[in-house]
């Protein structure tokens, strides 16, 4: 799919090949590329024209697609002719006298950053195609990134998997766009801008802040793990979405929820980084310590008590970048004023039809349905695009259930088998049901074992387990399956919320085998 070992960096190496302090000054009085566009790279050109007169930045519409064409006509109606102008400037190269807009080898010839904002459909083409034209046009030290809010999925293989996970010198860049907020001229956003290597994560987010003054864009390191959260945000966005929408009366409910969402996307970003081929490279071979870039500790690593030994699971140091946490805690709030992001909308459709129709989805067609019945554009339902890869993310990068419990559920809401959707559906739908999940599903495979143990306490299987739990040393018995509680689970009347989590698991576990 890819080509091997790919070089992707502002410098040629060895670094005394050519003067650093010159290569560095080219960067940074360098502009930025976007290619494919889109809604938000347009109105982030949009923030750009409204605050400066010198316009870094260029814009390259893919092929049959209109520049303006991700807005809607009303949001078009609202914009300023002068901006709208300006923006057509950054698309039409001044030497053309056929007005003709940028292709993406005019971006790699005269911008030292290209930025490919195409989403899932295209983006593994769009990064060969711009890889393939910097080698022809000699214009090796152009940095390539990509800002995909999906997982992508190799068909002959059969294979879904985070794009920066297989290139893993590709940059990633991210920022929280709410829907149309970027062309307001008062408000102040965040963004990231990640490259393995800290010097290009650095020169990067420098570019990228000179677009505009109300843009400020941090430098990080992770930009596997920054792009996986990126995905699991927008669909754990739907379910915020949803969350808002139908419980807008249980004001108790919504905090648990979204304190979940945003918890279990940065614990699944952990193990993503776990199986990073390069992870220790991130850590000991930059040109200074990450600390430098923003980072207030060095490493972050979570363990657990395994055979006797602390074993490393997690690693969390990505999550000290604010603006990546922001990213995800902005996507799952309902704005004061404007619109939600579009999957978050997404979210809001979902619960408008599940209380017309009193029943969940009875697929994920009928949910896209319903999204485009309500203005929502298929191609920007990226949280949908992840979705239907799930199974085969929490299989590739061992995601354990009761961290990944909240898109789990979502899951089965959408693509679940029938039998079970009414289940599904009297959880979701019931604040009391949703509260006993949220608490419940996050526990681990032994405190689940324990837990059972107790609800079972006249079962002398359940007295004999919490027995060895005090006196056994090794712990063996929680990995044993002899005395299993499943049958212990069975022999008493279950809540829902207890039957969607058996459900759940069962059905996860075995799509993933």
């Amino acid at each position: 799919m890819f080509e091997k070992n790919l070089s992707n960096s502002f410098f040629a190496e060895p670094y005394s090949s050519e003067p650093v302090s010159i290569r560095i000054r080219e960067v940074l009085n360098g502009k930025v590329g976007f290619y494919s566009v889109g809604l938000y790279p347009a109105s982030l050109a949009y923030n750009c024209a409204l605050q400066n007169d010198a316009l870094n930045i260029l814009l390259a519409p893919r092929d049959g697609r209109q520049l303006f064409g991700a807005f809607s006509d009303f949001d078009l109606s609202e914009m300023d002719i002068g901006i709208k102008n300006k923006i057509e400037s950054m698309a039409i190269s001044n030497s053309d006298k056929s007005r003709k807009y940028n292709t993406l080898e005019d971006l790699i010839i005269n911008c030292e950053l290209i930025l490919l904002s195409s989403n899932s459909k295209h983006i593994i083409n769009d990064v060969n195609l711009a890889f393939k034209l910097r080698k022809k046009l000699n214009r090796d030290n152009v940095l390539i990134a990509c800002l995909v809010g999906s997982f992508c999925h190799d068909h002959n293989l059969n294979e879904s998997f985070v794009l920066c996970e297989k290139l893993n010198n590709l940059a990633f860049f991210s920022g929280f766009h709410r829907h149309g907020a970027l062309r307001n001229p008062l408000d102040s956003f965040t963004a990231n801008f990640c490259h393995p290597d800290a010097m290009n994560a650095i020169l990067g987010s420098k570019l990228l802040n000179k677009l505009s003054p109300n843009i400020q864009v941090s430098a990080g390191i992770h930009n596997v793990e920054g792009q996986y959260i990126k995905a699991a945000k927008n669909i754990s966005s739907i379910l915020a979405g949803f969350g808002h929408t139908f419980h807008k009366s249980n004001p108790g409910l919504l905090p648990t929820l979204l304190t979940l969402l945003l918890d279990q996307c940065l614990d699944q970003g952990a193990y993503v980084s776990m199986s990073r081929a390069d992870r220790e490279n991130l850590y000991t071979k930059q040109p200074f310590p990450i600390t430098e870039l923003g980072y207030s500790v060095q490493r972050i690593e979570a363990s657990y008590f395994k055979d006797g030994n602390f074993v490393k699971v997690r690693d969390h140091t990505f999550s000290q970048l604010t603006a990546m946490v922001a990213d995800v805690r902005g996507s799952m709030m309902l704005p004061v004023s404007g619109k939600p992001t579009r999957n978050f909308q997404a979210g809001e459709v979902l619960a408008e039809n599940m209380i017309e129709y009193k029943r969940c989805p009875k697929g994920v067609d009928e949910f896209i349905e319903w999204c485009e019945r309500s203005g929502l554009k298929r191609g920007a339902l990226e949280g949908i695009n992840s979705l239907k890869y799930w199974p085969d993310i929490l299989r590739k990068y061992s995601i354990p259930l009761n961290n990944s419990s909240m898109i789990n559920l979502l899951y089965m809401c959408i693509m679940g088998p029938f039998e079970i959707k009414k289940y599904i559906y009297d959880v979701m739908t019931s604040s009391r049901e949703l509260a006993n999940y949220c608490q419940e599903s996050v526990k681990s495979f032994q405190s689940k074992k324990i837990s059972d143990a107790l609800n079972n306490f006249y079962s002398k299987t359940s007295i004999d387990f919490l027995a060895n739990s005090l006196i056994n040393e090794d712990k063996l018995f929680f990995e044993s399956k002899e005395g299993d509680l499943d049958n212990t689970i069975e022999s008493y009347d279950k809540e829902v919320f207890e039957k969607v989590i058996y459900y759940i698991e069962k059905y996860l576990k075995e799509s993933t085998i």
